[in-house]
């Protein structure tokens, strides 16, 4: 069915692959054209039973005949395989759903999702819910997080005590989510600062539930050029739309107590070019201060490129500490910036690329770019939008290219060290590798 969805999990040690959709005999509901399965996804171990789970979003999901209603599912992996034990668990709104509150069409629930662990080990499942409404607020959004061994819920809104801003129409509270240790970041790129509108803002949480019920605020910001200086937020920035995390052992510390943490503005105008984009990358301690270390765009000194109308710098981000045990340094704090709408010329545009950074240093010191024809394996054309979709580990960048020409719709792995033009190291491609030939978007999101 169109557009139904599904994950390939690739297993490590060569085990072959497995395809998790909900057509599963273990898997709740059944799929259905428009669902989206797997539009986001977490990996962690929601049980503690020392095998990892998938809570898959499926943002397009209807419920009964509400459109677009969404849904979440928790499929547990086992000794025996994913999807092989328990039987999976569903995550939805409604009175007869886990998460409470009435569904309404378009609430998007898992749009986004994330998970981390609070600091007494309870496991926090973070749902970012972007089309929730309010009273007289269409689309203000909503956070909830399942937590603990019995999988109590907690849902956040901007109206709450002591979270930023308020809750406005349109603000998106949800549209993305990051977490690292005990932190866990909401992107709100609607969010209005001042009178402009969808500047967009982000707001930190810790996986521990207060007073008021809810995962403590901690912190909450829009957008500023540097540090110190006057708020730069313009109205169309949608600063929040993407966001990336890294643990960070910092000089003197014993383990890595803090993190780095980069915002995408995709919406940033630039010397006149709109829609240029660009991204902000701060560190944040664990006593919740937060400071700006660099400002990103193609434009910055020495950073390579050259920043475009409609190339939206920063749509989609990923981060990773190389070597997560030892103090961060410049090499190994790193950073990669999907760049959609870059194009080399008339012939390809919207061609796509992926620009790789470090996370400290000066901004345009060691940047290295790779695009289709140029260290992506994949014939150059329109709308190939390269960098909608990377992830990250610590030995390796993925790089999804689920569209342009056939042959090169794959998922490519290259080194953190990658050089300008540099080739990928590994490869996952359709028909290849024990994974079915034919897959439609494959790679369309990766993790």
């Amino acid at each position: 069915m169109e557009r139904a969805g599904a994950i390939h999990v690739v297993l490590g040690g060569g085990k072959g692959t497995v395809e998790v959709s909900q057509d599963m005999p273990n898997v709740s509901d059944s799929a259905e054209a428009g669902d989206q399965f797997g539009f986001s996804f977490a990996v962690y171990d929601a049980d503690l039973d020392g095998c990892s789970d998938l809570a898959v979003g499926i943002p397009y999901e209807d419920v009964g005949t509400t459109q677009d209603a969404g849904l979440v599912h928790l499929i547990y992996g086992s000794t025996a395989g994913i999807g092989q034990g328990t039987p999976s668990k569903g995550l939805r709104q409604g009175s007869d759903g886990h998460l409470g509150e009435a569904y309404e069409t378009e609430d998007w629930v898992g749009y986004s999702v994330a998970a981390t662990k609070s600091t007494t080990n309870n496991v926090f499942l973070i749902i970012g819910i972007p089309g929730e409404d309010g009273t007289g607020k269409p689309d203000m959004g909503m956070v909830s997080t399942v937590y603990g061994p019995d999988q109590k819920v907690a849902s956040i809104t901007q109206d709450h005590p002591g979270v930023w801003e308020d809750a406005e129409a349109y603000d998106q509270f949800g549209a993305s989510v990051v977490a690292a240790g005990q932190v866990f970041v909401v992107g709100v790129p609607g969010e209005s600062i001042d009178t402009d509108r969808a500047a967009g803002a982000v707001m930190s949480f810790r996986p521990s539930i207060n007073t008021d019920g809810i995962p403590s605020p901690s912190w909450g910001m829009g957008q500023t050029r540097e540090p110190g200086k006057e708020a730069s937020a313009e109205s169309g920035d949608r600063y929040g739309t993407s966001m990336a995390i890294a643990p960070y052992r910092p000089a003197g510390a014993t383990a890595a107590t803090d993190f780095l943490f980069a915002v995408g503005t995709p919406g940033e105008d630039l010397a006149g070019a709109a829609d240029a984009g660009a991204v902000q990358i701060y560190h944040a301690t664990a006593a919740g201060t937060v400071t700006q270390l660099n400002w990103l765009d193609q434009n910055t000194a020495d950073v390579e490129g050259e920043a475009e109308a409609g190339d939206f710098f920063g749509q989609r981000l990923t981060a990773v500490n190389t070597t997560p045990s030892a103090v961060g340094t410049a090499s190994t704090m790193r950073l990669a910036v999907g760049v959609p709408g870059e194009e080399s010329s008339e012939e390809h545009r919207d061609k796509g690329g992926v620009q790789v950074f470090s996370m400290l240093g000066a901004p345009g010191t060691g940047d290295s770019w790779i695009e289709p024809g140029a260290g992506i394996p994949s014939t150059p054309s329109n709308q190939l939008l390269a960098g909608l979709s990377v992830a990250s580990s610590p030995s390796l960048l993925y790089v999804g290219i689920p569209y342009g020409p056939a042959e090169g719709r794959a998922v490519y792995g290259f080194p953190w060290n990658v050089a300008t033009g540099g080739t990928p190291t590994q490869t996952w491609k359709p028909g290849e590798g024990g994974i079915p030939a034919g897959g439609v978007a494959f790679g369309a999101v990766v993790r």
